[in-house]
């Protein structure tokens, strides 16, 4: 018999186990806002300590919910381009594509602790419900505290800053910070789509599962809380039951929007789970399914992915006159894309579509003021709490952008440290210029803003390339192609005539083709509303031919425009294998996940805009079209690799060598030898690729325009840096010891895939 001899003296009561940590910020909430937050934080130098009530990081990205991380590519089924977020985030996404191509949300799980477990200033409470806070004035947070049900330890966690990512606000409601839930009345901020006056209408969980065919029958006797088959058929959508769906491919199976989505939240999972068991009671028991009769229900959630709750109020409030007019903003820090997406409060229940999207232009800004509380002065916001209208909400909620937010916040409470500052003094010019550049030189993409980096060495080198490509063929190797819907050329071209252009097409019967030039309205979008020039070719019935289209205009500035060949069913067109950096072949073919049409139609008096899409297809589809360019593009010099964007903006950006190069090089010469430590550079891992992250499956795990080995020499043939196997978007070399030198020599030895050698970005430091 084992006597127990530690604490068995019988006493009134006792306490739990406390420890005391103190840290320069604490974030409540291990989502992908909050883990991307606290890995930023923590690279930048801060003493983190996050804050997580469940087993495992990501919130609705892990395996306990399921959900696949999207933001502003929007599966690639807008017209954003080269969109998808920077930073940390983007670095989770390009590793699990590389390790993860099949979508197993356990392995995302794996990477999310990984990342997080690297860094040596983060501290993770895995667990650990914040569920008090400490406040020592009004308007100031001192102290956090959390109770861990596993270990049996309570928490007070102090720190000069803070950042509620908790999804529900819960240190921000705790703390007394402003918020909002509801739809806001149209007038409030002029939103064309919110409802004529305020509402308590909100977006509700939903509730996820996956299937599984065993190869021999299965029974399936449902739960007595399962939804009997009567009410199973009053779902508006059960029609579309079908065997293939599972997971957040039925993301309709929804609930609770008009009910208080935070502490009503048993109740809704109670009932999503008599939907879930009772959909999967019609498909195994109602006869309509007999494919399901070796299938059996292999995983549902046990907690709802929950969309919206409380919006807590800065110092500006996000509209939809923000995204859809895509505003500018001096304090831009992170940006959005998804569509403004607002579903039925009464969710699977309700007879109207389960969801209504409606997209911008383009991408649109997101200011620094969003991302802090307007009345506790040392709370940031993250995630899909911030200051945000309902309407505006519908958009920045997905979890990329969340993430990128938030890794801005993150960036902030780096800043107010260094100076001792509170996160509303960053709205001084010089503070936001230097949060900026930070995130800007961490990867973080912010639309319309450059890199301006005194401290960069590559700003006062000379740059040259061994070669550089010159875009005047894509060559005619590639599948014929029936125009059955219209496509076009994205391509790059500077100011001056527009080249004149050449392409391959086979008609069945005699055809006027239809060829239109495009460009947008609005400098960095590539939505093609202006129509700069048409031409129609007549084609006879023919093998195979070259037309010509000459458009006879020009260009007033570097720009993206579209070469547009209209849909004709009696003509089939020569696609090129040749992938290029900054290059694509788009189609009018709308994708149903995003869309009904090929036009986006909104309603009468919504304030939202009427627009075609354009958009690529996926690899190993989506080819580029084969034509020939007369001259050539010649827009891939060496020098755009210190121009301060690094992704295609108006320009590709980016440093491509010609194909034909046997040793593509990057040589930077400077007047004099200067001490370098670190070397960034940034290489090209398709921003176009939405990269989702589990659930759908990828093709590939690398990408094949990013470079794989390479190696860097300084004057004297000294090798500073080999890598033999990259495949991230951004490689940051912190040297052993700092070198003097006049040169650097960048080679790239090999390629991730059939793509010319290509560099966005390097930078070199002190």
């Amino acid at each position: 018999m084992i006597r127990n001899i530690h604490g068995n003296t019988p006493l009134e009561g006792r306490s739990h186990r406390t420890e005391r940590l103190e840290a320069d910020l604490v974030i409540v909430g291990g989502g992908l806002a909050g883990t991307c937050g606290a890995i930023t934080a923590a690279r930048e130098g801060l003493n983190v300590l996050l804050i997580q009530d469940r087993p495992v990081l990501g919130g609705n990205a892990s395996s306990e919910v399921r959900l696949w991380v999207l933001g502003a590519t929007s599966h690639m089924a807008n017209n954003n381009r080269w969109a998808r977020e920077g930073g940390v985030v983007d670095e989770v996404l390009v590793e699990n594509l590389y390790r993860n191509p099949e979508g197993n949300p356990l392995v995302f799980d794996t990477i999310l602790l990984e990342k997080a477990a690297a860094e040596p200033n983060l501290t993770l409470l895995l667990n650990t419900a914040a569920f008090d806070c400490i406040k020592s004035e009004s308007d100031r947070i001192e102290a956090v505290r959390a109770f861990c049900s596993q270990n049996g330890t309570m928490y007070e966690a102090r720190a000069p800053l803070f950042c509620d990512a908790s999804g529900d606000g819960t240190l921000g409601f705790l703390a007394g910070a402003a918020f909002r839930m509801g739809a806001e009345g149209r007038d409030e901020f002029g939103e064309g789509w919110a409802p004529p006056e305020p509402l308590h209408e909100l977006l509700g969980h939903s509730m996820y599962f996956y299937t599984e065919d065993t190869g021999k029958p299965v029974r399936f006797v449902p739960p007595s809380f399962a939804l009997d088959t009567d009410r199973v058929r009053e779902i508006a959508r059960y029609r579309r039951f079908n065997l293939r769906d599972q997971g957040c491919n039925m993301w309709w199976v929804e609930y609770g929007g008009t009910m208080d989505t935070i502490h009503d939240t048993e109740q809704i999972k109670w009932t999503l789970w008599s939907v879930v068991y009772g959909m999967w009671n019609y498909y195994k028991n109602s006869g309509e399914f007999p494919d399901a009769e070796t299938m059996t229900l292999k995983w549902v959630s046990t907690i709802p992915g929950k969309r919206e709750s409380r919006r807590f109020e800065g110092d500006y409030i996000l509209s939809q006159p923000d995204l859809v007019e895509q505003r500018r903003f001096d304090d831009a820090v992170s940006f959005g894309g998804w569509a403004l997406d607002l579903h039925p409060p009464d969710g699977v229940f309700s007879k109207r579509p389960g969801a209504e999207q409606y997209h911008a232009k383009g991408v649109y800004q997101i200011p620094y003021r969003c991302l802090y509380s307007r009345n506790i002065r040392n709370l940031f916001l993250a995630g899909r709490i911030i200051s945000a209208t309902h309407v505006a909400f519908g958009s920045t909620r997905v979890m990329a952008t969340c993430a990128h937010g938030a890794q801005a916040a993150a960036m902030a409470a780096a800043v107010c440290v260094r100076y001792g500052e509170q996160p509303s003094d960053l709205l001084a010019p010089e503070r936001m210029r230097e949060l900026q550049r930070d995130l800007l030189r961490s990867g973080q993409y912010i639309p319309h803003v450059k890199l301006e980096d005194d401290e960069d060495l590559v700003q006062e080198a000379e740059i040259e390339a061994s070669s550089w490509y010159v875009l005047d063929v894509l060559d005619p190797d590639g599948p014929l192609m029936r125009l059955e819907h219209s496509w076009a050329m994205l391509l790059p071209v500077g100011e001056g005539p527009m080249p004149k252009l050449a392409l391959k097409v086979k008609a069945d019967h005699p055809s006027a083709l239809r060829f239109q030039l495009r460009s947008s309205s609005r400098e960095g979008n590539f939505t093609p509303d202006v129509t700069l020039a048409e031409r129609v070719v007549e084609v006879e019935a023919c093998r195979e031919l070259i037309v010509r289209a000459d458009f006879g205009v020009r260009i007033d500035r570097p720009q993206y425009v579209m070469v547009c060949i209209l849909s004709d069913e009696n003509v089939s067109i020569r696609c090129s294998e040749k992938r290029v950096t900054g290059v694509l072949a788009l189609t009018n073919l709308f994708s149903d996940r995003v869309a009904t049409s090929s036009t986006q139609q909104p309603p009468e008096g919504s304030g939202l805009d009427v627009f075609e899409f354009w958009r690529p297809l996926r690899r190993p589809g989506g080819h580029n079209l084969a034509c020939a360019l007369e001259p050539g593009l010649d827009v891939f010099g060496p020098e755009n690799v210190g121009n301060g964007f690094a992704r295609p903006t108006t320009r590709p950006n980016a440093w491509v060598a010609s194909p034909d190069d046997p040793r593509p090089t990057l040589r930077l010469r400077w007047d004099r030898p200067r001490t370098i430590s670190r070397i960034d550079l940034s290489f090209d891992t398709d921003f176009d690729h939405p990269m989702e992250s589990v659930l759908m499956t990828h093709p590939e795990r690398e990408i094949p325009f990013c470079v794989k080995r390479y190696s860097i020499t300084d004057g004297a043939g000294r090798v500073l840096v080999e890598e033999s196997d990259n495949h991230q978007t951004r490689n940051v070399w912190r040297l052993p010891e700092p070198v003097e030198t006049d040169r650097l020599h960048v080679e790239v030895l090999e390629m991730n895939g059939p793509a010319p050698a290509a560099l966005f970005e390097i930078r070199c430091y002190r």
